[in-house]
């Protein structure tokens, strides 16, 4: 499995490492909605299926390092917000 949970002192970490498969989505959810506040380390994973992207775009969790895959790393460079022109988004 490419994603784990790592207990850092007091604070549970989520790794990605490897390839990150779309069976590593649901996992990867399940580990933020358990523990919003858990930062997800990125600098181990070479590949990310688009699926283990949206979760990370919707959830927005705490990063830490760059991801390998190209594509993943430039979508989770943009600036994104949970409001658009004053509202609230869905």
């Amino acid at each position: 499995m490419s994603v784990r949970r790592v207990v850092d002192g007091s604070a549970d970490i989520v790794v990605l490492e490897g390839p990150c498969p779309v069976e590593d989505a649901e996992t990867l959810a399940a580990f933020l909605l358990e523990s919003p506040t858990s930062p997800v380390d990125l600098s181990a994973c070479a590949r990310m299926h688009t699926a283990v992207l949206q979760v990370l775009l919707r959830l927005q969790p705490m990063r830490r390092g760059t991801c390998g895959d190209p594509i993943a790393a430039r979508c989770l460079a943009w600036p994104h917000s949970n409001e658009k022109n004053g509202q609230a988004a869905d």
